[in-house]
């Protein structure tokens, strides 16, 4: 078993036996050429397969990708509700391939961010996917969070991240002239990219190696196969049926679930425990101008409360040019609530009955009225950019896109700060691994994730 992961998952069951053997996928084909994403080509309902994914987002789409190419006779199986790919967390973020600075060092976060983005940049390199490593600046604007700033960085040296440096406010110019501060963290490894591209490009890789990927496929409900008198072959071989809201099913023998702002609802179908729940935050940007885009050379950070795992507003140019200023966090009341009025009743009761949004809402309640407020009022996020870069002002800049951070958070009101992987026990809990708590820097860390993901997948399930 994995070393990092064998506190998480030290004590769930083993499934017994190994595979009996795999077959081509349903969107297999001899040929080698890039396939189309299978959602509708083959009947969900008639479909078997070794492993199943849940979840197309880049952290399910790096798993499969690294399961298959390192297991090719097995059939491998990818499961997303929406009719695309990478189309919520991994659509919906900043782009930033962060460098691993901010992450307890010693934890999950640290080691795979670091990994993951290495290795990130070496994928993209050799598929020819378009990056920009143009650097970030985390910058004091007060003399009081220079020991802090201070701190940070010695956080980084421990992690491993490269080139770090501490700069005066004239070498701060030098990088950002239109940017005033006291001190700063040069980060210039920190890179920016299209996620969603680098997803589809491991769906690609996937399908090539023959695997299977069905959209339009939201799971409703995850059981072992109940065997008919004949003890059919699907039956024994195939033990875990996985039902969709359609009344389509598909069987496999094991589950790995990547489901996002979904994953403590899955594993809960699969039998496996809720907890840490998932608490939606969304995070609304602006935009900067085009004309005044100038300001901004590379990533722009403020000083980062240690109390909270958002990073701040931040300034963070976007491969095609523009310039993100933000985000803010305020609750959302919708899962998938990207505009500020979305509103789910189911997921609103679901946080307030069964999270410890209560606790974390009463230990926090001024941050939480300023998130809102600046949330509403531009002159009030504004004003504080203006903390680093003086110039911008509210006639520079227009209301953007947001994205919603699935943010594990347990029953005492605790924010859950690292990766989790768990499973269950049972006759389908021994047969499930879950990915949970994976939103930033979980892009940046995809193909170090996947790769401790495969690992604890042939030792659990004895591949």
């Amino acid at each position: 078993m994995v070393p990092a992961l064998r506190y998480l998952v030290g004590a769930c069951g083993r499934a017994r036996g190994g595979f009996a053997g795999g077959f081509p996928g349903a969107c297999g084909s001899a040929s080698g050429r890039p396939r189309p994403l299978c959602g509708g080509g083959r009947s969900a309902s008639t479909s078997s397969f070794d492993i199943v994914i849940v979840g197309g987002g880049i952290v399910g789409l790096a798993s499969a990708r690294a399961l298959i190419l390192r297991h090719p006779s097995l059939s491998i199986g990818v499961l997303e509700k929406e009719k695309d790919l990478a189309v919520h967390q991994t659509g919906h973020n900043s782009g930033v391939i962060h460098s691993g600075i901010y992450y307890k060092p010693e934890s999950l976060k640290a080691k795979l961010c670091v990994q993951g983005a290495a290795l990130l940049y070496e994928y993209c390199q050799q598929k020819g996917i378009s990056y920009k490593q143009c650097g970030k600046l985390i910058v004091a604007v007060e003399q009081e969070e220079i020991p802090r700033l201070q701190a940070l960085y010695e956080r980084g040296l421990q992690n491993g991240v490269q080139g770090l440096r501490l700069i005066q406010q004239e070498d701060i110019k030098k990088k950002e002239p239109y940017c005033r501060g006291l001190m700063a963290i040069d980060c210039p490894h920190t890179g920016i990219v299209d996620y969603r591209q680098v997803a589809l490009s491991f769906a690609q890789d996937f399908q090539e190696a023959g695997g299977s990927v069905l959209t339009n496929f939201e799971v409703k409900d995850i059981e072992m196969a109940k065997e008919s008198p004949s003890r059919s072959i699907d039956g024994m071989q195939y033990p875990i049926v996985i039902k969709n809201t359609k009344g389509e099913e598909i069987r496999c023998q094991y589950v790995v679930t990547c489901a996002g702002l979904y994953s403590d609802r899955i594993s809960e179908l699969s039998g496996c425990t809720p907890d840490p729940r998932i608490v939606p935050f969304r995070g609304d940007y602006l935009l900067l101008k085009p004309e005044k885009c100038y300001l901004v050379k590379g990533n722009i950070y403020p000083v980062p409360d240690s109390r909270f795992p958002f990073l701040g507003v931040h300034f963070t140019p976007r491969m095609d040019g523009s310039i993100w200023l933000g985000p803010n966090a305020v609750l959302a009341f919708k899962r998938e609530g990207y505009r500020p009025f979305d509103f789910s009743a189911t997921d609103v009761m679901d946080i307030i009955i069964n999270s410890g949004l209560i606790k974390l809402a009463s230990q926090n309640f001024s941050y939480g009225v300023t998130e809102m407020y600046k949330a509403c009022f531009l002159g009030a996020t504004v004003k504080y950019l203006q903390k680093f870069i003086p110039e911008i002002t509210v006639s520079d800049i227009l209301r953007g896109p947001a994205g919603v951070r699935a943010q594990a958070l347990d029953r005492d009101g605790n924010l859950v700060e690292d990766f989790v992987f768990d499973a269950g026990v049972g006759n389908i809990g021994n047969r499930v691994l879950h990915v949970r708590n994976a939103p930033s820097p979980a892009a940046t860390s995809s193909l170090a994730i996947s790769g401790m993901i495969a690992d604890e997948v042939q030792q659990r399930f004895e591949l």
